[in-house]
């Protein structure tokens, strides 16, 4: 597998993911342009995408994914709840629902729900010969009845959207901020290094910390916080990066 976020954060989502025999976007929150070029930085073609999976339909996880499927024609991979929110598909031919799991060739797909402002958000775990990626983004929390499938990945890439006190004390209207504190909101730096305590494992070789926010989080923040959360649980693990809004990140190959 070969896999590297394109863009992440509160302005638009997007990773790229191959397989032995298969290009998969998650999500597609940028212009057809900017995903066009950071994917050709990576010496992949934009029309060689065979398919694009979608976690849930705020702008910055879809806004372009009506020009993807009409420049690329490759196949949608959704909730049903999510196919009939987003109108952009209605008409599209090329789709699969994917309410649990899902098989293409040798890779396995798992879709669980996230706890999101939105229609049936979802997250993923994408598994190719032993080899699991797991998604995990836009969620006020993660359901620890969800561990099952998220436990002992080989990579993470995990939403460490806010740093608490920077929300707090930040720009945001008040009814934003709670709606970003919420359950149905974002993981802060804080939850998110928790969590990370209890899911790491032997066979992880790399965490992604994405979505962070531009006006209420730091990377040097958001790697201080996960960092010191490890040390305090005795946990020896130091490859972590952040992804960015407007910059790729290495490809990360296993």
């Amino acid at each position: 597998m070969r896999i590297s976020v394109l863009s992440s954060g509160s302005k638009g989502n997007v990773t790229y993911l191959e397989t032995e025999s298969k290009r998969f976007l998650l999500d597609a929150g940028r212009n057809y342009k900017y995903i066009s070029d950071a994917l050709n930085s990576i010496d992949v073609d934009i029309k060689s995408i065979d398919y694009i999976i979608i976690s849930h339909d705020h702008s910055d996880h879809i806004s372009a994914l009506k020009t993807l499927i009409s420049k690329t024609k490759a196949t949608v991979i959704l909730s049903e709840k999510q196919f009939y929110q987003i109108e952009d598909l209605s008409n599209y031919p090329h789709i699969l629902v994917c309410e649990d799991e899902l098989t293409i060739d040798n890779v396995k797909i798992i879709s669980f729900k996230s706890s999101h402002d939105a229609v049936d958000s979802r997250n993923f775990v994408i598994e190719e010969k032993g080899v699991r990626i797991g998604y995990i983004t836009d969620t006020g929390y993660v359901n620890t009845k969800n561990f099952k499938y998220i436990k002992n990945l080989d990579i993470y890439l995990f939403e460490s959207n806010h740093d608490v006190e920077l929300l707090q004390h930040g720009p945001y209207p008040a009814w934003l901020k709670k709606r970003v504190l919420s359950d149905d909101g974002h993981l802060s730096n804080k939850a998110a290094a928790f969590y990370l305590t209890k899911l790491i494992g032997d066979k992880t070789k790399e965490i992604v910390l994405i979505h962070l926010s531009e006006t209420n989080n730091m990377e040097e923040i958001a790697l201080e916080t996960i960092n010191n959360t490890f040390m305090e649980y005795g946990i020896d693990f130091h490859n972590i990066i952040c992804a960015r809004q407007n910059e790729i990140t290495k490809v990360i190959e296993l």
